[in-house]
């Protein structure tokens, strides 16, 4: 019997400062979890018994996939790491460190090169595959920003597996298997998720699909259509317009716009100044701002590229990222401009009355990338790279051109999905999954080779799958909550039914000793309240804040037989007898 007395638990009456995000708060007040440094989290044994819940849904989903378990270290060797890339990839998010003797190791981020060197010690003929092996392992990464208690962590829990085949037919069918096995475990878990194109990252791989959970509190955008689409924003691919017939299209002409620094400030002189003939206003979209980025790449050479994107656009965080990886990617920095005299802050363009400046040959030599939609024949309003001055009628394909394209400008409500499914929405999600074809990157790297039918050596093709356990269980909390606790879903509670027996009658203990027993005894894992000095308002705040999904509460009418019954989700409470209690639970 599980006695609240004897638990080690306790809860806060009051939202701790550094709670940013309701789970984080919750998961703190209602002795779930601890904070042990930032990003760091002990776990409480309340906290535990749900986790060991969500590993339970999935092992056994893993399972009914045909995956087995194995376990790996958390401490790794530079060595795998070093053979495929990732130890210099990974940049400063990875944790590493020397042993005694001088040799360096990491804290493993994620597992795909000691999967592969396992299977590569065990596995020599394609009569051992299909194979799918997984691990639920703590993972490691060195967040600039650990914040929002469990949703972004230095040390989470994360179940990963890793399917091998010895072709691409097979790996397709080892992917189809884990994203179904994933469907079922969101929806065990009570998780609405939508299955979205998202970018391989330094996993790599040929394709790659995020399980996002709408939520206000995610770190990722959802981009779908009506017709179907689905992507991260990371992943969206502009839809270029056509081009446009050149011939006939007036000369560029530079005009003097003093105090015009910023793209509201042109657009407001230029209508002000400079009408349009066909009386139409100028707007933000008929500007090109060109936005100069600081690269910062792995062996710490750094390079100053310059993203032309339409002024009514922003060039988006995430998406820039991405399409700069591994570089790191930061905002161009005075020094920057200094060393560059002919990038003239707040005037910056293409060309300029001297000659092109950007995107030509003889030009200076800083990388040119365009948005999509800067198009042969768009014409533009951007700067002539002199203090106070702008060019006007500047054409693309005409007057400049790009070094190529780049997807860094940010997704809006109604921009054209890529498929021709419609126009697009935007909501935030949370990463709660992630579906990747690796291929043969790791397999290649590591020297992964098994005998075909044919005995002949060929390269074996893997597939990658990740569940972050701590995150999803911190995803329930911020779907599964009211304005007085957790509300949690029966299949990850910690327990089935939480028993309060309330007042100062021993009687009344008694009684409620023995509804706990009954209850066990019909195999209900019970939380039994029995603190007798705690106020029945002190008892019933914790049992809600605490979120069971069933509250019995043993009083003054326990001598006659009677409990009341309360249902956490909806809130609804009823009284029952004793003897007719499992009814009454609807178990």
């Amino acid at each position: 019997m599980i006695r609240l007395s004897e638990l080690f638990f306790t809860t806060l009456r009051e939202d701790p400062a550094e709670a940013e995000v309701a789970s984080h708060r919750l998961l703190l007040r209602a002795g779930y979890i601890r904070r042990a440094g930032a990003g760091l989290y002990s776990w409480l044994p309340l906290g535990l018994r749900v986790r060991r819940n969500i590993e339970r849904i999935i092992r056994e989903e893993m399972e009914a996939a045909g995956a087995q378990e194995v376990l790996f270290p958390g401490l790794l060797p530079r060595e795998p790491y070093e053979r495929t890339g990732r130890w210099t990839e990974y940049g400063d998010s990875l944790f590493r460190l020397q042993d005694r003797k001088g040799a360096d190791h990491l804290l493993a981020p994620t597992h795909e090169e000691v999967f592969t060197l396992l299977v590569q010690d065990l596995v020599s003929s394609y009569k051992s595959l299909p194979l799918t092996i997984y691990q639920i392992q703590d993972k490691y990464r060195d967040e600039a920003r650990p914040r929002a208690g469990l949703l972004r962590a230095r040390e989470f829990t994360m179940k990963d597996a890793y399917s091998f085949d010895v072709d691409d037919a097979g790996l397709e069918a080892s992917y189809q298997r884990q994203r179904a096995a994933y469907e079922r475990i969101f929806a065990r878990l009570g998780l609405e998720h939508v299955i979205v194109s998202a970018d391989a990252g330094a996993m790599g791989g040929s394709k790659s699909e995020e399980f996002l959970h709408p939520t206000p509190v995610g770190e990722d955008t959802i981009v779908r259509s009506a017709g179907g689409y689905a992507a991260n924003v990371e992943a969206f691919e502009t839809l270029a317009p056509e081009p446009q017939p050149i011939e006939g299209l007036p000369e560029a002409i530079v005009r003097d716009t003093p105090d015009t620094p910023t793209i509201e400030t042109l657009v407001a002189d230029a209508n002000a100044r400079f009408p349009r003939e066909d009386g139409r206003e100028w707007t933000a979209a008929d500007t090109l701002k060109n936005v100069v980025l600081r690269l910062t790449h792995l062996d710490g050479a750094k390079e100053l590229v310059v993203v032309g994107i339409p002024g009514d656009r922003d060039v988006d965080e995430k998406r820039v990222e991405v399409a700069f990886q591994p570089a790191e990617v930061s905002a161009a920095e005075e020094d920057d401009f200094t060393a560059n005299p002919g990038l003239v802050k707040g005037y910056i363009g293409p060309w300029s009355p001297s000659g092109a400046v950007l995107g030509e040959e003889g030009a200076t030599r800083i990388r040119y990338l365009l948005d999509k939609r800067v198009v042969d024949g768009t014409s533009w309003i951007t700067g002539a790279n002199e203090p106070g001055k702008h060019v006007f009628g500047l054409v693309a394909g005409r007057d400049f051109v790009g070094d190529g394209w780049v997807e860094a400008a940010n997704v809006r409500e109604g921009d054209p999905a890529p498929d021709g499914s419609g126009p697009v929405t935007l909501e935030r999600g949370m990463e709660i999954g992630h579906v990747f074809q690796l291929g043969r990157k790791y397999a290649e790297a590591l020297g992964l080779k098994v005998l075909d039918q044919n005995g002949k050596l060929v390269t074996v093709t893997m597939g990658s799958y990740g569940i972050g356990v701590t995150r999803n269980l911190a995803a329930i909390v911020e779907k599964s909550r009211d304005e007085r606790g957790i509300v949690w879903p029966r299949e990850v509670a910690p327990f089935d039914v939480h028993v309060v027996a309330t007042g100062k009658d021993a009687g009344v203990f008694e009684i409620a000793e023995g509804v706990v027993a009954s209850l066990e005894a019909r195999g209900l894992e019970v939380l039994y309240d029995d603190r007798p000095k705690v106020s029945p308002g002190v008892k019933f705040g914790d049992a809600e804040i605490i979120g069971v999904p069933q509250i019995v509460v043993v009083g003054r009418d326990a001598p006659e037989g009677l409990v009341e019954v309360w249902d956490r989700a909806t809130g609804e409470r009823q009284q029952a007898r004793i003897d007719e209690l499992e009814a009454a639970l609807g178990r």
